[in-house]
Parts: C-alpha cells; sequence; structure tokens
C-alpha cells in the first residue's frame, strides 16, 4: 500500500511539470508566429545574409574566403600543350623566355632616362618640345611592342587525339615515329602546294605555317621567332612588328641626332681632346649616342630586308628554305597588293580560344584524322610546290 501511494503521488507532481513544459513550447511557437517585429527581424537577417552572398560571388577569387560555390572551371590557356606563358586570364601570350623581352625593355626605358637627363638642354631653344616630342616616339615603340610581344601571333589548334581513327591506337600504329601520314595537296592561284604534317601538332599544317620549336607551336604565315620580343613573329602581330622596327628607328634616330648635336656643341665649348672629353666630361651622352647609332644602323637593316619581303609576300622562313626559287610564288598580287594585304587588310581573329573552357575546347577537332605519332617535330614545314595546274 505504501509502495502504491509513493508511486500516486510521482505521477500526481510529474502532471503539472509536463503541462507546464507543453505550455512553454506553445507558447514560443505561438510568440514566434504572432509576433510581427521577430517575423520581420528573421526576414531581414535572411536577406541580408543573401544580399552578402551575392556580394561575395561579385568579389574577385584573391578576395574571397573559403569557396562557396563550384570551382571555376579550367581554361584552354591551363592545360595548353605548348610553352607559352599566359597573363591576364589569357588574354595575354608571351614567349618562354622572357629575357631578351626584359632586356629590350630595359634598353628602351633607359635610352630615354640618359635622353632626359644628359642630352636635353635646358638652355636651348625649345627644351620642353624636344622632350615631349621624345616621349611621344618612346609611346609609340612602347605600344608597338606591347602588341607584338603579347599578342597571339596565329598559333594553330592541334588536333584533337579523341578524335583519331580508333584503328591506330588498337594495331599499336600510334606510339610510332614512323607512321606514314598521307600526303595532302592544294592549289594555291595555279600551284599545287604540298602540306606538311606535323608530328607535334598532329595536324597537316596550313600553307605557309610552321612548328616552331622555341614555343612548340604552329604558327600561321611564320616569319621568324625572334628573340628580342621573345615572341614568334606570324599572321597576327607582323604589322605591329613592322611598326615596332619602324618607331624604334624614329625613336634612336632622334636620340642620335640630338646626342651627336650635344657632343658637337660641348667639344667645341671645351676645346679639349675629343677621347678624352667624351669619356671624362660626357660619359652618359656618348654611351647613348654609341647606343643609337648601332641600333640605327640593325634597325635600318631589318627594315629595308622586311619591306623587300613585304613587296614580295615572303616570310623570313621562306627566303631562308629558298622557296619559289623553281616555281612561281602563288601569294605575290603585286607590290600594291602585297603591302596592301600585309598593312591594311583585315587580320583574322585567333584560331585558338584560350579563356574558352578546356572541357568544351577539348571537343572540337582541330586537326586532321590522321594518325598520331611521337616523337618531336624534325620536320623543316618546307611547301613542295609542284607544276602549275
Amino acid at each position: 500500500m505504501e509502495m502504491e501511494h509513493h508511486s500516486t503521488d510521482q505521477e500526481h507532481r510529474q502532471i503539472p511539470e509536463r503541462r507546464a513544459q507543453d505550455q512553454g513550447s506553445n507558447g514560443s511557437s505561438s510568440s514566434a508566429t504572432c509576433n510581427p517585429i521577430r517575423r520581420v527581424a528573421e526576414y531581414m537577417t535572411g536577406g541580408r545574409a543573401e544580399s552578402c552572398g551575392r556580394l561575395r560571388s561579385l568579389m574577385p577569387s584573391c578576395l574571397r574566403g573559403s569557396p562557396s560555390g563550384p570551382p571555376p572551371p579550367t581554361r584552354v590557356h591551363q592545360v595548353w600543350p605548348g610553352i607559352n606563358v599566359f597573363f591576364l586570364d589569357g588574354r595575354v601570350i608571351c614567349g618562354p623566355d622572357p629575357r631578351g623581352l626584359i632586356l629590350t625593355a630595359m634598353a628602351i626605358l633607359l635610352s630615354e632616362w640618359i635622353f632626359l637627363s644628359y642630352v636635353v638642354d635646358p638652355s636651348s631653344a625649345h627644351p620642353a618640345l624636344v622632350s615631349a616630342s621624345s616621349l611621344v616616339l618612346l609611346a609609340t615603340v612602347t605600344a608597338s611592342f606591347a602588341m607584338a610581344a603579347t599578342r597571339d601571333p596565329g598559333i594553330i589548334p592541334r588536333n584533337n587525339p579523341a578524335a583519331l581513327s580508333p584503328s591506330s591506337v588498337e594495331d599499336g600504329t600510334a606510339g610510332s615515329a614512323r607512321t606514314a601520314h598521307p600526303s595532302r595537296f592544294l592549289v594555291v592561284n595555279g600551284v599545287e602546294v604540298r602540306l606538311k604534317f606535323c608530328r607535334t601538332c598532329k595536324i597537316h599544317r596550313p600553307p605557309r605555317s610552321y612548328h616552331c620549336a622555341v614555343c612548340d607551336n604552329c604558327v600561321d604565315k611564320f616569319d621568324q621567332h625572334c628573340p628580342w620580343i621573345s615572341q614568334c613573329v606570324g599572321l597576327r602581330n607582323y604589322r605591329f612588328y613592322l611598326l615596332l622596327m619602324c618607331s624604334a628607328l624614329a625613336f634612336y634616330a632622334f636620340i642620335f641626332t640630338f646626342s651627336v648635336t650635344r657632343i658637337r656643341v660641348k667639344l667645341d665649348a671645351a676645346n679639349a681632346e675629343v677621347f678624352g672629353y667624351l669619356v671624362t666630361a660626357l660619359p652618359e651622352t656618348s654611351a647613348l649616342a654609341a647606343l643609337s647609332f648601332m641600333a640605327v644602323c640593325v634597325l635600318a637593316c631589318l627594315l629595308a630586308s622586311h619591306a623587300f619581303l613585304v613587296a614580295k609576300n615572303k616570310t623570313s622562313h621562306e627566303r631562308y628554305k629558298g622557296r619559289y626559287r623553281s616555281s612561281p610564288n602563288p601569294y605575290d598580287k603585286g607590290v600594291v597588293g602585297n603591302i596592301k594585304e600585309c598593312l591594311f587588310d583585315k587580320l583574322p581573329p585567333p584560331r585558338v580560344d584560350f579563356r574558352a573552357a578546356a572541357a568544351a575546347e577539348a571537343e572540337l577537332n582541330f586537326g586532321s584524322s590522321a594518325q598520331p605519332s611521337a616523337g618531336a617535330d624534325n620536320d623543316d614545314g618546307e611547301l613542295n610546290f609542284g607544276s602549275s595546274r
């Protein structure tokens, strides 16, 4: 009896406690639903979090904290098999060796600094005009230099290995460097042109193209790989390369003229020995005059050579290989037509979109369906011309 009475007392004590807990929970839920101020605060808190998430998505990746969404897609320039160097998410393309680029930029800037500091005479007739003219020439050289050195020279896309014939993989011929590839021919203005197969890019190269061993790319209308700009010179940057040579020639001719004038004025005033006075009194001006003289000589010879090539519609590589000696040049349109094509025709868009997503770019068949072969491209890229048709 005592046990039963004790249990009933415990049950009676637990009933009010359960009722109080139920009332507390119902009160909190009802207060959450019936209190409008709390509902507005919760809505504002959620909206603020959503707006912060949107602003965070617009921030640059370097300013974000931990990534909240999926990673950005891999771009073509990040997986490109060539050895070019890309900047600004694939917008700027440079060669693999920046030493020539840096040396050229330092020579141009240092020449301008010495000219403004030691050559321009403040007591002359128009020092401000001379300085402004040199700065304008410097801006022109810098702009053309940047366009020639950081622009896509005409890189040709490589063949998609997934689009190659499966039989070449099954029978084991894909890894053979001696696999014979069928020749392809193209008739250009009545002249038959044989297209060479590039073992590195797995494509039949277009006419006038060549595989650059420095950049490891096939370049359309390849002219040369210039070490002074650390970039290939091809279809899409050749005119900027010519502009660079013209502006640099004018820049150094301008500097050389005023440097020599400054030296003559100082020598006439001092009436001393020429060599000793130049070394002791005018070392900077003398060094700048010597550098400018060498630059003018080299640039004048280069510009004359390229002027001849432009008039004949040839490239430096074609002249070096001795093309069109036994057959006519199918690309010659006359002097006026060749100059117009080189300098004034609209440039074609780049063949490779280096800023595209790599997955989407890999689905495209960028070349022929020829069988792949291993090894470096030892082909000289020469185009064999047959008889005119």
